[in-house]
């Protein structure tokens, strides 16, 4: 078997597509495709466009078959195989809205996992839910209590007879799919993108932040569940014409390395993790492993987070440059599914730019005034996500709504044509982030310089501290210098004591750490930032994460507070151990 060719041909199109299908349909005039590998690396599928084109035009007359009304949800739990693109663009044809849920790596009996599907069935008010074999006993057991026409494996709809009907492809202002967001395990938020929105954000990014041309190739491992996994991953791959190359995130977490191994076989030139992927895949390679692998042709490393910590790229550029890779590659970003996926790029081919500023002027102010002569212990730094693509507009307002000047903090506003139309059936959700005169409030704190946007942190993330504003991933980076403490295994938070204070807490996941630990933490924190900090020592894999792979501070504080008990002083006590998230 081998992959899809690199070339679609004469095709060279990334706008002025109606819908989705029509995206599909015109790749499938050339041959290029989605490849997919296994735990071990070795190609095991390859679907050239018109394969999944053909594909899903016959699926999509047997789901007609079942009569639903058009606009009906179909759950699918999103595992990294070819049956995903087939079922969410039969779903397009047939005038069905995918949504597309987690497929977990689960501990145990995957309780938490079964009720997150249930939420999100419900939620959605599903029709009908399919899952690989893998995962379909989850699935069953969350629609147990709900009304659902169909579930099963993609077999169980593969054997449906097909109807002799005309389809009609979702187009225009009809939703294009679901998106639910990092945040939402609890609380479900499915946010519905319209066809014109998505399609707009895809040639945004295809043309500004990323440059595609008729030479690249995708390679990914991020979950097709996750808005950098859908809609950077597989719709942009479509709506371009380029071939890509997956790898499930389960491999990628056990074998990082068969990333670089799939970039340098097959000359991969675009490819996006968060800071944690290339930190996880920089510490798994010895110096002589980069012998092996050529990453000369990988042009654009697209790396975004609330706030992009510039240490793990450092080392990834480090570790890799003996391999070709050049480090003017990393392509800082920001975005989120409220807006389909990108909101910002930083310009391509230039090293990436770190903005140092005054650390009690940012505290006490929300000024982030420049300082980069100052000495480290007196700075915060903060990395250059890019100008705001040509179609938005962007304003930084402060708790009032108020618009801000540069570089004051604030909370992040954008409007543009690729905006939401809402959470699905959640006026209320719905209304807390729509502003008049069709603004997004993002949720994220930040500052501007220009168009250009800095990131500092979650707007409910933020640490107050008898009135200082404290970032959470300043107290989760001063606890990572210590070398009992790995990178991206730590959360910082605060909670509300009995007596109405304030206090910053930080779980710190560590193996056979003691009290020394403790100390040695706690006195770091009294002495960078004046605060009193109450330290939790967890064993590996406890913290929580979001299904795009990174820590969840809110899940992490919920976890705290439901474990704890107030002491006669008005501390915690943690008598309940910390229990393993699968």
């Amino acid at each position: 078997m081998t992959p899809t060719s690199r070339c679609s041909g004469t095709l060279s199109r990334t706008r002025g597509f109606d819908c989705l299908v029509d995206a599909l349909e015109y790749a499938a005039q050339g041959e290029t495709g989605l490849n997919f590998y296994d735990g071990s690396g070795a190609l095991y599928a390859a679907i050239p466009y018109a394969q999944l084109k053909e594909d899903a035009v016959a699926l999509a007359r047997k789901l007609a078959s079942l009569k639903l009304e058009r606009g009906s949800r179909m759950g699918i739990v999103a595992e990294t195989d070819p049956l995903f693109p087939v079922f969410f663009f039969a779903c397009q044809y047939a005038g069905l809205i995918p949504v597309a849920m987690p497929a977990g790596m689960q501990i145990g009996g995957g309780e938490a996992y079964v009720a997150q599907l249930k939420r999100m069935l419900s939620s959605c008010g599903a029709s009908v839910a399919v899952a690989p074999e893998s995962h379909i006993g989850f699935l069953e057991r969350a629609t147990r209590s709900l009304s659902l026409k169909l579930i099963g494996t993609p077999d169980v709809f593969e054997g449906l007879s097909p109807a002799d009907v005309a389809l009609e492809p979702l187009a225009g202002d009809e939703p294009a799919y679901l998106q639910y967001t990092s945040g939402s395990t609890r609380f479900p938020r499915g946010v519905e993108m319209t066809q014109t929105a998505v399609l707009a954000n895809l040639t945004e990014i295809a043309e500004v932040g990323t440059q595609i041309g008729d030479d690249d190739r995708l390679v990914s491992w991020l979950p097709f569940y996750h808005d950098m996994g859908l809609v950077g991953c597989v719709l942009v791959p479509v709506a371009t014409q380029i071939s890509a190359d997956y790898l499930s995130p389960r491999t990628f977490a056990m074998r990082p390395r068969l990333w670089l191994k799939l970039l340098s076989e097959n000359r991969g030139t675009i490819s996006s993790a968060p800071p944690f992927g290339y930190e996880l895949c920089a510490t798994r390679v010895r110096v002589t492993d980069t012998e092996r692998y050529d990453l000369s042709a990988w042009r654009v490393a697209c790396v975004g987070a609330e706030r992009i910590n510039p240490r793990p790229l450092k080392q990834f550029a480090r570790v890799l440059e003996p391999a070709g890779f050049n480090p003017k590659a990393f392509l800082p970003c920001y975005g989120m599914a409220e807006v389909g996926l990108a909101i910002s790029f930083a310009p391509l081919v230039r090293s990436y730019f770190v903005d140092v500023v005054d650390k009690a002027a940012m505290a006490d102010r929300g000024h982030a005034v420049p300082a980069p002569d100052a000495a480290e212990e007196d700075t915060l730094s903060f990395v250059d996500c890019g100008n705001v693509m040509p179609s938005y507009d962007l304003s930084i307002r402060d708790p009032d709504g108020e618009e801000l000047d540069e570089r004051e903090c604030g909370r992040i506003w954008v409007r543009g044509p690729a905006l939401m139309r809402g959470y699905f059936r959640d006026p209320e959700a719905t209304a807390e982030v729509i502003k008049p005169g069709g603004w997004l409030d993002t949720g994220d704190i930040g500052y501007r310089i220009g168009r250009r946007l800095f990131i500092t942190a979650r707007a409910k993330d933020v640490i107050i501290i008898n009135g200082r504003n404290i970032w959470p991933q300043d107290l989760e980076q001063l606890a990572e210098k210590l070398p009992e403490v790995r990178l991206g295994a730590i959360s910082a938070f605060s909670v509300t004591r009995p007596n109405q204070e304030e206090l910053a807490v930080m779980v710190v996941e560590c193996r056979n750490a003691g009290p020394d630990l403790t100390t040695k933490l706690a006195g770091l924190v009294r002495e960078a930032f004046g605060i009193n900090c109450f330290i939790e020592l967890a064993p590996p894999r406890t913290l929580p994460r979001t299904s795009s792979g990174k820590l969840s501070r809110a899940r992490a504080k919920a976890d705290f507070l439901d474990r704890i008990t107030w002491d006669a002083d008005g501390f915690p006590r943690t008598d309940i151990p910390v229990r393993a998230h699968g």
